[in-house]
């Protein structure tokens, strides 16, 4: 298949971390297909550019591994082009990927991007098949964005989500039933497996006999961390070597740091810059357990990555969440519970889990994220090709 890939969820020079699910899909992809990633990049004027986005524009150059990628800007305005930009992005794709000659494309972020996909799918008269990674259909900014996000489900090929729950949620927006399907994210079995403890902690410069909690993620009240810092903090009383150690960035670093301080907590929590895949799968190495306690998740990552490594987990009840756990490999608390997350941190802590048990009853290689993908969009392009669009 010639698949054109329209998103702006893939790594950057600037965030060569992002869009992971994406990445690693289309990295086994591409060994069968030939891929092109078109970038949909947001330009803003120099003088409206948030803080946030001060950044020069990305790297045109920049090509993460193996997945080309081309690197399309077009202008936007912060929140007030909101609406339009999915418009505005389709109008400045269309002459590359019509140059490109996709037979099918794949998204990932149904608004602005998915809405972009499906406009050039119909200018091109090709399939399109949609992906939703949470956000996307949980929290859609204004009712405008709302019709739009609409539209893109409902005239769009497919739908695959990366969680059941988000599937009803698909279903709820006008997906059709049979037009959608829930595909559960994967992980790096090569880099996320038990490894040994005391050498993790060792390489790290932590100390051996410390009951270790990590958070590893953005940076953002959303992902639950005030409850976290309150949970561990409660705990510390009664747990003198406890340790916690967020790892990540992001805007609302200072909220949380004033949290720690609050319970002056620095000296056994901190936050630690994000890494790259060895990099976590080492943290998770280190820890006792791994948390993610957000208010609202899709199909997170750490979830999947932290369970392969044999690590017991703790996280809310949320989203996808409790399709990837089960009582055999950690506890779920609700979301925004800072006294339920402190019980499930001591309960989890005090118990013996076995990391190989863990590791062998949850684990799920991107391989099998990209198969599962593949034969999506090989049904999609056949039912094209012997009946028309339907």
């Amino acid at each position: 298949m010639r698949i054109a890939v329209v998103t702006r969820y893939f790594p950057t020079s600037f965030h060569p971390w992002a869009g992971h699910s994406a990445y690693q899909t289309l990295k086994h992809l591409v060994q069968r297909h030939t891929i092109q990633v078109f970038y949909m990049e947001s330009r803003y004027p120099r003088l409206l550019t948030p803080p946030s986005r001060t950044h020069a524009a990305l790297d045109p150059n920049y090509q993460p591994g193996d997945v080309p990628v081309s690197y399309i800007p077009y202008p936007a305005l912060p929140a007030i082009s909101r609406p339009i930009n999915g418009w505005t992005a389709y109008r400045k794709l269309l002459p590359h990927v019509r140059a490109w000659q996709p037979e099918i494309l794949l998204n990932y972020v149904v608004y602005p991007d998915g809405y972009a996909a499906l406009r050039l799918g119909e200018a091109l008269h090709v399939p399109v098949v949609l992906t939703a990674i949470g956000t996307d259909l949980n929290v859609i900014p204004d009712p405008l964005c709302g019709i739009l996000t609409r539209k893109a489900l409902t005239r769009s090929d497919f739908l695959i989500t990366v969680s059941g729950a988000l599937r009803q949620t698909g279903l709820r927006l006008g997906t059709s039933p049979t037009r959608s399907r829930a595909i559960l994210n994967g992980c790096d079995t090569t880099i996320f497996h038990p490894q040994d403890r005391a050498a993790a902690r060792q390489a790290l410069d932590l100390p051996a006999d410390a009951e270790l909690i990590v958070y590893i993620g953005r940076i953002d009240l959303a992902k639950g961390l005030l409850e976290l810092v309150d949970a561990a903090a409660a705990l510390k009383h009664r747990r003198s070597r406890l340790q916690c150690i967020l790892v990540g960035d992001g805007a609302d670093e200072p909220a949380v740091l004033a949290r720690i301080q609050h319970h002056n907590a620095a000296a056994w929590l901190r936050i630690v810059p994000p890494c790259r895949s060895d990099g976590v799968a080492r943290w998770m190495a280190a820890a006792d357990l791994v948390t993610l306690p957000s208010y609202r998740e899709g199909c997170p990552n750490v979830v999947l990555e932290a369970l392969a490594a044999g690590r017991p987990m703790v996280a809310s009840n949320v989203g996808g969440i409790p399709e990837l756990m089960d009582e055999q490999c950690g506890s779920m608390v609700p979301a925004r519970d800072a006294a339920a997350l402190e019980t499930a941190l001591d309960q989890t802590l005090a118990r013996l889990w076995d990391p190989a048990s863990i590791s062998q009853r949850h684990s799920r290689s991107w391989q099998d994220v990209a198969l599962d993908v593949e034969q999506v969009l090989q049904d999609v392009l056949q039912r094209r090709q012997s009946v028309g669009r339907p």
